[in-house]
């Protein structure tokens, strides 16, 4: 993301008709909230400039700096979290940093605009109009909507274009996505067609052009492996420490990756048990083998972060006595490498649509504290293999 220079941003800074600008005098009271549905709004950018947003903390609305405003290192990590705590969605792309301007310091943040609109803060759609800001009406739905075809998207938006509307579990997305997606007295107040909130929730690509996406058939798809091969979980319980050992359970699970998940948590959750304690003890204690916290952060990271497009490959889960393996095909992504894997901070998307939609059901808390939150319950027993094609997650055995 190209920074902008001083001499822009003190031209932003004062330009009071500018719609790509807003200004905060702190990042108290209500500023948290209105600081996040500007990034929203300048990620749909609904006007189409095609060109970043910025936001002033530390400002007057005349655009003059505030006298002794302080930009700390708190600050500038409560600001960058509004990329990564989960409430807009897809998580926007975003610069923070601190700026001296006119010989005060500020904290700008610069929004890019979405690549696949429409954004969405706590399930609603916010847009700029001019100066002013506000929630999306059906029109600018389908501007933002119409926008998002004739762009570059990521895979998981991707049309299946063999598959038809009644691929689609309809009773699934309006009684359980869509609830998720969309803030409640938006739905109440919606009054818009089947199709047209298919094609606002992209789960297909345009109320006129209702055909499924992949983000479609993971989601609220009646058989999404019938159209994106690979699309499926392979669970392996192996008596012995290598591939060779008898197999002592199994399972192929299919469904939605919602289904995926939750079965593939239940059969993991059913053998991780090491033992009961019952004597000098009031009631039942269970020991586990592994944190399942761990686990659950490492199933749905896999689920979420693997490639869906050209491999015929399952995320694969094998049990062996001495560990567990999660394997998911697709290699680092973006600004992932195989050098930064797992730092702290690093984190990019390849279904960044996916990772929305995993957030709205509750298998996502925030965007990239998965593998910080498997560290801190495993430490040094959990390692990473990554590869150009796969990622394997192996979790040591503790020692009994």
């Amino acid at each position: 993301m190209a920074q902008f220079g001083d001499q822009d941003l003190e031209r932003l800074l004062t330009d009071l008709e500018s719609d790509r600008v807003e200004r905060k005098q702190s990042f108290n009271g209500a500023a948290p909230t209105t600081v996040r549905e500007a990034v929203c709004a300048f990620a749909n950018d609904l006007a189409g400039h095609k060109m970043a947003g910025v936001i002033f903390i530390g400002a007057r609305d005349d655009g003059l700096p505030m006298e002794g405003f302080v930009v700390s290192d708190e600050l500038l990590r409560q600001l960058a979290d509004i990329k990564t705590d989960g409430n807009i969605v897809p998580p926007p792309s975003l610069l923070v940093e601190k700026r001296t301007l006119r010989d005060h310091d500020l904290a700008v943040v610069t929004v890019q605009p979405c690549d696949t609109p429409p954004a969405r803060f706590k399930g609603r759609i916010h847009v700029r109009w001019g100066p002013r800001r506000g929630l999306a009406t059906a029109q600018d739905e389908r501007i933002l909507n119409e926008r998002r075809r004739h762009r570059d998207r990521p895979y998981d938006v991707q049309p299946v274009l063999d598959a038809g509307v009644d691929e689609l579990d309809r009773l699934r997305f309006e009684q359980e996505y869509l609830p998720a997606l969309v803030a409640r007295d938006v739905l109440v107040a919606n009054d818009r067609t089947y199709e047209q909130k298919l094609a606002a929730t992209k789960i297909v690509t345009s109320e006129n052009e209702p055909v499924p996406t992949v983000l479609g058939l993971l989601v609220v798809g009646r058989s999404p492996s019938d159209w994106i091969p690979g699309a499926f979980t392979l669970f392996l319980r192996l008596a012995g420490n290598d591939l060779a050992a008898p197999v002592a359970d199994e399972a192929t699970i299919y469904g939605t990756v919602g289904d995926q998940i939750r079965q593939l948590e239940e059969k993991l959750a059913a053998h991780n048990l090491r033992g009961v304690r019952f004597a000098d003890t009031a009631t039942e204690e269970r020991r586990e083998a592994f944190p399942m916290d761990a686990l659950r952060q490492l199933v749905r990271n896999a689920h979420m972060h693997r490639s869906y497009e050209a491999t015929n490959t399952p995320v694969r889960v094998y049990w062996f006595d001495d560990r567990i393996e999660i394997h998911n095909p697709g290699g680092p992504f973006g600004s992932v490498t195989s050098e930064n894997f797992g730092q702290p901070g690093i984190t990019d998307y390849r279904n960044p649509n996916l990772a929305e939609a995993l957030r709205a059901l509750g298998y996502v808390q925030r965007f990239g504290a998965g593998i910080a939150i498997a560290r801190r319950h495993l430490g040094e027993r959990l390692v990473f293999e990554v590869q150009p094609g796969v990622v394997a997650a192996i979790i040591r055995g503790d020692t009994p």
